[in-house]
């Protein structure tokens, strides 16, 4: 970035009511309208903020969108970035603008979020169960005629009550069914089940349409990397091969899409997937990477390791690290409540805060009235609901009050717990105010 460049920013079109109700919003505040909250001039370091209080990277944030839209784009894939990681309608809305295809989504519920964000593409990647699911889904396309809405189904079962809430509802148009393949999760075993399924969305008489397949290779994942490597390369490989009988299927102008990829196999996905969608000339191959914007400094950091030493990752025709590439753009915010014992801090902040599935959180900075200070080598070791038990050495410059800035393992489980995510400039003070909606 020169000089005089633009700063990098993101929107937020839904304007609410900040009050101290909410994490992050400093007690006595009534009524703050979240448009304004930039000139409040809000920094998570300086005592103002309550804290625990998560803050996402504006800056981080985009040049990761840009960058992995610029690599499906350069792979000839499209991307529905998976919303239920944020569940925060203004940063789905962020990467549709930015290019992306479409978004993806988790449950009915969390289509109806995005629908109401003018989000009208969407695949609900998952089963949606029997007749109530069925039902459910039906009024809500009745409630949304022009959005372009995929399901999964994996089960004659799945498809058949579809059928029935969809010859209930005569008005509705048809619905886009992509056959879903598995391992280790939902998803049919064979191809044998595949075809079946298929046989059954063409025996709904019109009510349904083939779209195309579907598979998440993340959930086939095994404890040794080499039978990781095996499983999702043969499920990888059936997904091909369904993509072809469904092509016989439905004819060759038909419009097909091919979908998968998570955050940690994409390129296996790209690799494994793209040269026969290419050659169709009428399908399309989405990715559903979610957590890939945001990135950590966990879960997702050791994958990208994996990852670069696979050379899975290139941009502009050269391979280049993804761990390197990608920027972690979520923070976790924690002061010093204790300093019971030498070698002990307890730090504001427990498992009602933030993840801890897949590993602890990591102290990344301290800060003492807003200010720096030398970053000690400490280290979570155990979480109480609202407690964190940091390991530091006796001689550590920590006191109580001081602000601890958190890396995170896994957003997925972390974004959660927050109605509101504090968007920050790289400054660190806030910029926006994001609501979620999990729930």
């Amino acid at each position: 970035m020169t000089e005089n460049s633009p700063v990098p920013s993101l929107a937020t079109r839904e304007n609410f009511l900040l009050d101290d109700r909410i994490r992050g919003v400093p007690p006595g505040t009534f009524g703050l309208a979240s448009s304004l909250v930039a000139s409040e001039r809000w920094h998570p370091a300086d005592g103002r903020m309550s804290l625990p209080v998560l803050t996402l990277d504006e800056e981080a944030f985009i040049a990761n969108r840009d960058l992995f839209l610029r690599y499906a784009r350069e792979q000839g894939a499209m991307i529905a970035p998976h919303a239920k990681t944020p569940m925060a309608p203004d940063l789905a809305r962020s990467l549709v603008e930015a290019g992306a295809w479409g978004t993806t989504v988790a449950d009915i519920r969390q289509a109806a979020v995005m629908l109401r964000a003018g989000l009208t593409r969407q695949i609900i990647a998952n089963e949606v169960g029997g007749s109530g699911g069925a039902n459910r889904l039906a009024a809500l396309a009745g409630a949304w005629p022009s959005a372009e809405l995929f399901v999964f189904a994996d089960s004659v079962a799945a498809v058949n009550a579809l059928a029935g809430a969809w010859r209930a509802n005569a008005t509705l148009p048809p619905l886009r069914v992509l056959v879903e393949l598995g391992a280790g999760r939902a998803g049919a075993r064979t191809t044998t089940q595949a075809e079946a399924i298929a046989d059954a969305v063409t025996a709904a008489g019109g009510r349904l349409l083939i779209a195309g397949v579907a598979t998440y290779e993340g959930a086939a994942a095994q404890p040794d990397p080499g039978r990781t490597d095996q499983v999702i390369s043969a499920l990888l490989a059936m997904t091909a091969d369904m993509f072809l009988r469904l092509r016989a299927r439905v004819g060759g102008t038909a419009p097909l899409i091919v979908t998968a990829g998570g955050s940690v196999f994409f390129d296996k996905v790209v690799a494994a997937l793209s040269p026969a969608v290419s050659r169709d000339g009428n399908a399309t191959l989405v990715l559903r990477s979610g957590a890939i914007f945001f990135h950590d400094h966990g879960s997702y950091d050791r994958s990208l390791s994996a990852l670069d030493a696979r050379k899975g990752f290139a941009v502009g025709g050269v391979s280049v690290s993804a761990r390197n590439s990608f920027r972690p753009a979520l923070r976790l915010w924690a002061e010093v409540l204790s300093r019971p014992e030498p070698g002990l801090a307890i730090c504001g902040m427990g498992m009602r805060d933030v993840s801890f599935d897949q590993s602890f959180p990591m102290v990344l900075a301290v800060f003492r009235a807003g200010k720096p200070l030398p970053v000690p080598r400490a280290e979570v070791f155990k979480l109480n609901d609202q407690h964190a038990f940091l390991l530091i050495a006796p001689s550590d410059d920590i006191a109580v009050g001081d602000v601890v800035e958190f890396g995170i393992s896994h957003p997925c489980t972390c974004l959660d717990r927050y109605r509101v995510i504090f968007g920050v400039d790289a400054a660190g003070h806030v910029r926006h105010a994001f609501p979620t909606y999990f729930g």
